[in-house]
């Protein structure tokens, strides 16, 4: 079992889960390739890319919302979002990586046999292929996507059933995420939670407020509670 020394209020613990975007993996920078290609093959002018990384993690509704103005329900939303996941598709790993120092926290999980897995609102149509060409997808003790079970974050039923996979307590798993949905999520599952401050968060986001257990700055901060 862990515990963080740093903060003594947190269980011991024995297994974590990561969100995907913006907390395991930096994806943004082939997310916002999408966008400003889209948005160029429409007669736009590409967004700078600080403007699209706090947006990442929302998915192509935040991202055409913030490229194009339009919501789900627009007529011409179908269609953009169809190109956008072509154009995703094609380049999902074009500079996609795990962020920096993720490699060697994954490394040491691994080497002290701490199970450790991913729980995302990426659809799995868009997260297998990813982790498979970052060679992440036989390292992962669980891969559960926003279509996995009926419910996504922040409902808990995707980190039940994340649980159910590793053989592990909720109460004995700790969640890593970047975003308000992913600490709601692991706190209805009863899970202690930490917020990823390097992650996709946009100015109007307040992680004070999220209530997380704890928070890290940077993916070796993990190394810490090692």
């Amino acid at each position: 079992m862990i515990v963080n020394p740093a903060s003594p209020a947190l269980r011991p613990f024995s297994a974590i889960l990561f969100d995907l975007d913006g907390t395991l993996v930096d994806t943004a920078p082939d997310l916002a390739f999408a966008l400003n290609t889209l948005l160029e093959q429409e007669g736009f002018t590409a967004l700078a890319y600080d403007a699209i990384r706090p947006v990442a993690s929302n998915g192509s509704p935040g991202l055409l919302f913030l490229g194009f103005g339009i919501l789900p329900d627009h007529k011409d939303y179908p269609l953009l979002q169809q190109r956008f996941i072509e154009l995703y598709q094609d380049n999902i790993t074009r500079e996609t990586a795990l962020f920096d120092g993720m490699e060697e926290v994954l490394s040491a999980l691994e080497k002290a046999n701490i199970s450790w897995g991913i729980v995302t609102n990426k659809p799995a149509f868009l997260t297998a292929p990813l982790l498979k060409q970052l060679n992440l997808a036989h390292r992962a003790g669980c891969i559960v996507s926003a279509d996995t079970t009926p419910f996504s974050k922040p409902h808990p039923a995707p980190m039940f059933h994340a649980c159910e996979i590793i053989k592990h307590k909720p109460e004995q798993c700790l969640y890593i995420g970047d975003a308000a949905r992913d600490i709601e999520a692991g706190k209805n599952a009863n899970m202690q939670t930490v917020a990823a401050l390097y992650g996709y968060i946009s100015s109007d986001d307040n992680p004070d407020h999220w209530q997380a257990d704890s928070s890290i700055n940077h993916p070796r901060d993990i190394l810490q509670w090692l």
